[in-house]
Formats: C-alpha cells, sequence, structure tokens
C-alpha cells in the first residue's frame, strides 16, 4: 500500500523550475530513498511533502491526507528530521524531548527513544554541548517522538565521521524494523546502497530513474569484472568456453574475465579443475555511482 503519493509535483521560485514534474509512491515499511547532487530538488520534494512548501503543480497524498489542507493531522503521522536544524543552545536534551512529546496526542516513551539512540547519559546536556554526531541522534529521536506513521530524513549524516555514519545508518534500519516508513533524501551513494530498498534519481529538477539499486545499476551494466594473477600460463580458451564469460583479456600479469550471472563461481570452478591459483583475485562491477553518470550523463559531483 503507498504510503507517500507524489504526482506530477512542480516547484518554481520566480521563473526558475526547480522541480519539474516529479512522480512517485513509497511503499508502507519501506525505506525510499531520494538521490541526487546538491541543488537538484531533493529537499525541495521532501519540503513540499513535509507541508512545508507549496507546490505549484501536482497533487500529493500523505497517508491519505493533502500536506497542504490537512497540516494539523499530517503532523501527527509525519515526523521529520530536516537538512538543517538548531535547538536553543541551553536547551538540555531531556528538556527537549519532553517538550516535543508534548506535542503529539499518542506520543512514543521518549525515555525509551533516548535509551535507543544512546543519549540517556546526556539528559542534562546543554544543546550546544553536544558533539556533532550527538545533535543528529537527538534530531532523530525528536522526529520519532510523535510515534510516527512516516519518517522523513534529510541528509541525516551530512558532516559525520565515517563510524558515526554507519552507527546512524544501523539506528535507521532498526526504526525500519518498528514499521516505520522512511523517506531518506541523500547524495551518498554508499548510504543509498546499504540503506535504501528503492531510490528515485532526480537531478535538475526532474526524475531520471527509479528503481532498486541492484536495479538502476542492472539497467546501465550487469556485467561483473574477475581479475586475478594465475599462478601458471593458462589457455584462454577454457574461460571463453563458459557461458557465462563475454570476453577474456590480459593486462599485465593479471587476466580480466568479463562477464554475467555467477561469474565466479563459473572462473573459479575451472581453475580449480586446472589446478591454477587466483592470486590478487578481485571482483568488480558497476557502481550505483556509475550507473548515476550513465543515467544523466555528468558526474555525481557536478
Amino acid at each position: 500500500m503507498a504510503i507517500i503519493e507524489v504526482d506530477g509535483l512542480v516547484k518554481r521560485y520566480g521563473e526558475h523550475t526547480v522541480v519539474d514534474g516529479i512522480s512517485f509512491a513509497v511503499e508502507q515499511g519501506e525505506i525510499f530513498g531520494i538521490l541526487g547532487p546538491n541543488g537538484a530538488g531533493k529537499t525541495t520534494t521532501v519540503e513540499c511533502v513535509e507541508g512545508l512548501r507549496t507546490p505549484d503543480g501536482g497533487a500529493i497524498r500523505v497517508c491519505g491526507i493533502d500536506p497542504q489542507r490537512d497540516t494539523g493531522e499530517l503532523r501527527q503521522l509525519l515526523g521529520a528530521q530536516l537538512q538543517e536544524s538548531e535547538l536553543p543552545d541551553k536547551l538540555t536534551v531531556g528538556e527537549a524531548m519532553a517538550l516535543y512529546s508534548s506535542f503529539y496526542r499518542e506520543p512514543a516513551d521518549w525515555r525509551d527513544l533516548v535509551d535507543t539512540l544512546r543519549l540517556t547519559g546526556k539528559l542534562d546536556t546543554q544543546f550546544r554541548r553536544l558533539s556533532g554526531g550527538q545533535k543528529q541522534r537527538l534530531s532523530i529521536a525528536l522526529a520519532l517522538v510523535g510515534n510516527p506513521t512516516v519518517a522523513v530524513l534529510d541528509e541525516l549524516t551530512t558532516g559525520l565521521d565515517p563510524q558515526a555514519r554507519r552507527d546512524t545508518w544501523d539506528l535507521i534500519e532498526d526504526i525500519r524494523d518498528r514499521g516505520v516508513t522512511i523517506l531518506l533524501v541523500t547524495h551518498f551513494m554508499e548510504e543509498a546502497e546499504r540503506l535504501c530498498d528503492r531510490l528515485a534519481v532526480i537531478d535538475s529538477g526532474r526524475l531520471v530513474a527509479l528503481d532498486s539499486p541492484a536495479g538502476l545499476v542492472a539497467k546501465v551494466d550487469d556485467r561483473q569484472r574477475v581479475r586475478f594473477r594465475p599462478s601458471v600460463p593458462l589457455d584462454h580458451a577454457v574461460l571463453t568456453v563458459l557461458p557465462e564469460v563475454t570476453s577474456v583479456e590480459r593486462a599485465g600479469g593479471q587476466l580480466v574475465v568479463t562477464g554475467t550471472g555467477n561469474l565466479l563461481l563459473a572462473v573459479t570452478t575451472v581453475l580449480a579443475r586446472n589446478q591454477v591459483v587466483a592470486a590478487d583475485l578481485r571482483i568488480e562491477q558497476t557502481s550505483l555511482e556509475d550507473a548515476f553518470v550513465a543515467l544523466t550523463g555528468r558526474s555525481f559531483e557536478a
């Protein structure tokens, strides 16, 4: 069942069209990602979903609600972690959680949330004294304190170190496991591949692709490459006859075998049969970033 429905969304600022006819639907219980470079229109799209901006065209429904007409009801169903959010410097973690909890009819137990997000030891700590990672975890806790059906998380790991980013990813997966549908905005390829069930790729305000991360890659190039250094000379013919193999090339002292399907098993089985040891073996395949470049015709950072 679609929890979020976006149909032909358009948003303009003056003569500049920031979002140009985007359509997608988010299913219940999935992590749906919106992926694109800075300035692609990702944040504007989700701010329209959240009811923070008024669309210039198209229609949006969140749990059957029009975000513009039923703003009060939407607030009870949707929790949001904004790309940039601040709290009063002297407000403590405990005070912030208690305050936000009071805004909802049926809030979650904020003490359990604080415990889950590893902030229990910071209840009396002022916002200004929290680290970047702690502020992000508090932001997530505030987005969830209303016990929402949908959580919108916008660039939640920007500015975090690699370990804090991975810890946050674990938390997001735990949130989904609790039954919360998540709309995740990101420009990190690794984050999108790790977390998202499906991805909407947005570029220059337009939807250029919609599929699972693996599906997006397969649309562009589903080939794999097995690269290794054979322990003894090897006749290429023993590999080229395999149905999984499309080509075999030599690169210096290495062989590069390209193909599809269960290529690795097919290659290693032949090598074992011929008593060849594959040194420095690596498996390479098209990445999500490669797919983005192929779909948009430009690098991700451009």
